[in-house]
């Protein structure tokens, strides 16, 4: 396995994962890509949504990488989502030299962290986006998104820690921030989970963003389980959240991006 790394303008840090290319596997020495945003409340990035989950895309055959976003000083604006913008353009721009498909890159994210990843796909055309990032296309937007226990809202539901983070008291940002209710046509698929009896973000999130995938016809899969702490991770004792029903999600997600981008190791 190879490691890469790269620094962003803004300093966040974008970490690598590669399968090593090897003539004893040449049809696979261009692979999808997994973009991996950990979760912490845009406060901090939680490492055990970073490594242990890369590790699960790793050995289902993909390309990873994860990112250290911008998380200080609050308020953030559109700082986090410029830094994953730019990390997916980063990976399309140099696909040949990390062994990446560019039509194939997807981006996971945990919590405050898969509201970062559905704001790639939803709010990719954004301006201050575009702007800093000089593009004018859809480059840097994502062909898959997977969302673990994600903030979604910044109504009733909302997790509020993450939504003083990113806008302060601009009322006006926050609800720019809803994704709810900014779902449009032609955005990529989605794979959701979340745990019904979550305490920190309300399940009410991931049901929120799957009913406006529906009203616009985008494909999405959408998995609850009925119990389970927040920021569960891969569900298993090496991150502290051992649940063997909910750690289905893994297998369940690695099957559903295999099919999604036509990807299989067998």
């Amino acid at each position: 396995m190879q490691f890469y790394s790269y620094t962003l303008p803004s300093g966040a840090q974008l970490t690598g994962y590669l399968r090593e290319e090897s003539a004893e596997m040449s049809d696979y020495t261009i692979r999808p890509a997994v973009l991996i945003l950990p979760g912490g409340g845009y406060e901090r990035c939680s490492a055990r949504e970073t490594d242990p989950i890369a590790v699960q895309f790793l050995q289902a055959g993909y390309q990873v990488f994860t990112l250290l976003y911008t998380v200080a000083p609050a308020p953030l604006h559109w700082q986090p989502l410029i830094d994953a913008a730019g990390a997916i353009l980063h990976l399309r721009r140099n696909a040949a030299r990390l062994r990446v498909d560019p039509f194939k890159i997807a981006v996971c994210g945990f919590s405050a962290g898969g509201h970062l990843a559905g704001s790639t796909a939803i709010l990719w055309d954004a301006e201050p986006v575009r702007s800093a990032l000089g593009i004018s296309g859809e480059e840097a937007r994502p062909d898959a998104v997977i969302l673990a226990y994600p903030v979604i809202t910044s109504g009733v539901f909302a997790h509020k820690g993450s939504f003083d983070q990113l806008a302060g008291e601009d009322d006006a940002l926050r609800a720019e921030f809803s994704l709810e209710n900014h779902v449009q046509d032609d955005l990529p698929p989605f794979f959701l989970w979340h745990t019904v009896d979550d305490e920190t973000v309300p399940v009410q999130n991931s049901l929120m963003l799957a009913q406006a995938l529906s009203e616009h016809h985008i494909s999405y899969e959408l998995h609850m389980f009925p119990h389970g702490v927040h920021g569960s991770s891969t569900c298993t004792r090496e991150v502290n959240t051992p649940n063997p029903h909910a750690a289905a999600w893994v297998g369940l997600c690695t099957e559903w991006l295999a099919e999604t981008f036509q990807y299989s190791l067998r």
